[in-house]
């Protein structure tokens, strides 16, 4: 059974989103800002957070810059329509996804399901065999969620280190944007795919020694991206 904290200083939304939660089987935790949300989380197991960004005492993206110190679980930010500003931050933080208020119901369930499914999927037990990969300094060890970058293990979000395993099973093979999303979320972007850019903008901070010039994950202009295949050893 899993278990979703839901943070948010609107109650009448944080109301809504119980409601709308409530018909799956979710263990459901409420917080009213940033602080009572890291509070619930060192006491609590929490699965998958859903975080405000506009919230008084400590708001969304501050709790996110927090929360990525010590946690991987997934996070989708509850966003405004005017603050894309504060959303490509929070992403760049470490968020995993974004719903735009006012919300959809099914969209909702749909996007948090999915971010449950993939992170749990993370935690399945596979053959060692089959799931290490190498390429160049770049070393991903899907038995034991391990990933590190020229011998140093680097800390991945959910998201950011589905991209990188899509990448490394496939190399040299180029998705696009859109494509990433389907492969890593198992469900179509609704024009949300613009995600993907900034999710590979962060990977690459962690993983490349010049983000600006990356020797691993390279645009295709027009095209998409790919994992070099003449990095790989």
């Amino acid at each position: 059974m899993h278990s979703v904290l839901i943070c948010d200083d609107e109650k009448d939304i944080v109301s809504a989103l119980k409601i709308y939660l409530s018909q799956e089987d979710y263990i459901l935790h409420t917080a009213y800002n940033g602080r009572e949300a890291l509070e619930i989380l060192k006491q609590e197991k929490i699965d998958l957070l859903l975080l405000d960004i506009m919230m008084p005492e400590l708001d969304g993206i501050r709790t996110m810059a927090e929360l990525r110190k010590n946690y991987n679980l997934p996070v989708i930010l509850l966003t405004a329509k005017s603050e894309d500003t504060d959303k490509i931050l929070g992403l760049n933080l470490g968020a995993d996804d974004y719903i735009t208020k006012p919300f959809n119901p099914m969209e909702v369930l749909a996007r948090v399901r999915s971010q449950l499914r993939r992170y749990t999927q993370l935690g399945a037990a596979v053959p060692v065999s089959e799931q290490q990969f190498r390429c160049g300094g770049l070393f991903l060890d899907d038995n034991e969620k391990i990933v590190t970058a020229d011998g140093i293990e680097v800390s991945l979000t959910p998201t950011e280190y589905a991209i990188l395993f899509l990448f490394m099973k496939n190399p040299n093979k180029v998705f696009s944007p859109k494509e990433i999303y389907v492969q890593i979320r198992g469900e179509l972007p609704y024009g949300a795919e613009g995600t993907i850019a900034v999710h590979i903008r962060h990977l690459r901070e962690k993983i490349e020694i010049n983000p600006a010039d990356p020797r691993y994950l390279k645009a295709v202009w027009g095209q998409g991206y790919k994992l070099d295949d003449s990095e790989r050893t």
